[in-house]
């Protein structure tokens, strides 16, 4: 019994130490490691209004931004701002790194389909990500909208195939429905740098090793596509993207050891599909 004991432990230090390691080795060393894009689009489902989705990316016990991208020791303020047009929102998430410079983070996405349906995706920039990462909603049990029905628009793009992908219809959101309300005014946050809401108050970002566990829980239900599905919000806030030279002076060697990849491939079938690849230097190169 004392001996089986004993092979229980090292068992569990063993598995203990290769998770460790491996969760180490999956950091990519560049700021998107410490903000969840999925903790972000549950946030804006959770939140009755754009406001509140501000006020829930920031909040500690959210677990969503663990950003620190003047590396001052303390986590940034992310602002949200909505440019809009017509039916078409693109909330930028962005935070103030000096009193002149800005760094957008990611882009919410939205586009009203139909009289009752909406697509949403979120866009983590290039800068902070090293490249567009694109997340949305794939939960079960909320309506969905199936690519080839009349009410969904901006299907996949030419270059990107994907096969029997359902996209959620997310107009019953409460944020969704709120900006949808004939007297919504788009929201612009107030505050800036070194002006914060009196509610908020940084701290300390987390390791990554210690952040990393905190934000799987959103995974579950939001997938990572190549798709741009929401492309006209797309065009909209592309124009008024913000980048900031001091993160990416801070970023310059995460961003040099992590590079992206896609080469074309056709299947037995004909269908093509773009194949990403992921290189990711290490220490010892």
């Amino acid at each position: 019994m004392k001996k089986l004991k004993q092979l229980l432990l090292v068992a569990t230090c063993f598995t203990t130490t290769a998770f460790s390691a491996a969760a180490q080795t999956d950091s990519t060393g560049l700021p998107g490691d410490n903000f969840s894009l999925q903790g972000a689009v549950d946030m804006f489902k959770q939140a009755a209004s754009p406001e509140e989705f501000e006020k829930l990316i920031n909040s500690k016990d959210n677990d969503v931004n663990n950003l620190d991208l003047n590396g001052d020791g303390e986590v940034d303020y992310i602002k949200v701002i909505d440019k809009s047009e017509k039916d078409v929102h693109a909330f930028v998430l962005q935070v103030a790194v000096s009193e002149t410079e800005n760094q957008d983070i990611a882009v919410v996405e939205l586009e009203k389909t139909g009289a009752e349906t909406a697509v949403l995706q979120i866009v983590g920039d290039e800068d902070i990500f090293g490249d567009q990462v694109i997340v949305e909603a794939s939960e079960e049990g909320d309506e969905e909208i199936n690519e080839n029905d009349n009410a969904y628009r901006g299907g996949p793009s030419a270059d990107i195939y994907e096969t029997n992908r359902v996209v959620v219809n997310v107009f019953f959101w409460p944020s969704v429905r709120f900006v949808y309300r004939p007297a919504y005014v788009p929201w612009a946050s107030p505050w800036r740098w070194r002006h914060y809401p009196g509610w908020w108050k940084p701290w300390r970002p987390l390791a990554w090793h210690v952040y990393h566990p905190r934000v799987v829980r959103y995974r579950s239900h939001y997938a990572v596509v190549r798709t741009h599905r929401v492309v006209s919000a797309h065009r909209v806030y592309t124009p008024h993207r913000l980048g900031s030279p001091i993160v990416r002076t801070r970023t310059t060697v995460a961003r040099k050891n992590y590079k992206v990849t896609r080469t074309r491939v056709t299947g037995p079938r004909g269908n093509t599909r773009v194949k990403t690849t992921v290189r990711k230097r290490g220490k010892r190169g």
